[in-house]
């Protein structure tokens, strides 16, 4: 008998049959369905350059989900409502909204804002950088259930913005001079930051690239159309 082989990681290696290698592009505009067409070749039907997958889709996707990760600790550690009254300033987070109405017996409120300006934003990172992550080493684990958990982001991710709502409902209702005055802080545009940015770390991803081996991507990179370097060199007299 010979030497035992270790088993790969990548089972995943195992060839998935996509559209990519079949030879058909997709047109992410109008949805029509092309065969043989060439890497930033315009659709026949509305012109949009068609390709394989997203160009250039990891590096911003990374690019939005660090500043996210960046604007995330200010958003749960800066105020996010500030109401003034006769008897003083408050100066809310969104933990200390959650922990106030806990305590006040609103039970089924606290849960609400926990949930969905808590868990909600934070699920959407780690799910996210877990899916960048597993695209990037091209692993083929659980390709099936990657490809569930992108589309529950995107479903749930429209629910992130309760508490932008909430702030700016009361900001426009509660302005009663000399008696209570209620004000956005600056949490809430870190918060609303964070929101926007994992939006578009979601839409920059490609959830194609799950389904790629390291030859698939390794051969896409090859065709990803090149910046245009500018040459900054100044043009002398003859």
């Amino acid at each position: 008998m010979g030497p035992f082989r270790p088993v790969e990681d990548d089972q995943d290696e195992a060839p998935v049959a996509t559209a990519a290698s079949l030879g058909l592009l997709a047109c992410p505009h109008c949805d029509a369905v092309w065969r043989d067409a060439r890497e930033g070749e315009p659709c026949g039907r509305c012109g949009t350059h068609l390709y394989t997958r997203k160009p250039y889709s990891l590096n911003r996707t990374w690019a939005f989900l660090i500043a996210a990760c960046i604007m995330y600790i200010p958003a749960n550690l800066l105020p996010v409502m500030i109401t003034r009254t006769l008897f003083g300033a408050q100066y809310d987070t969104i933990l200390s909204g959650v922990i106030y109405f806990w305590v006040s017996g609103a039970y089924g409120l606290a849960a609400i804002i926990f949930i969905a300006s808590f868990l909600v934003p934070l699920f959407k990172l780690t799910v996210l950088i877990l899916l960048a992550l597993l695209a990037q080493r091209a692993s083929g684990w659980r390709r099936p259930e990657r490809a569930k958990l992108y589309h529950i982001i995107e479903v749930i991710g429209r629910w992130s913005m309760l508490d932008v709502f909430v702030v700016s409902l009361l900001t426009g209702l509660v302005q009663i001079q000399g008696f209570a005055v209620i004000n956005a802080g600056v949490g809430i545009a870190a918060f609303g930051s964070v929101v926007v940015l994992t939006m578009l770390a979601s839409l920059s991803f490609d959830p194609r690239l799950s389904w790629d081996s390291r030859k698939q991507q390794e051969a896409e990179r090859e065709h990803e159309p090149e910046q245009p370097l500018r040459d900054n060199r100044e043009e002398k007299p003859a």
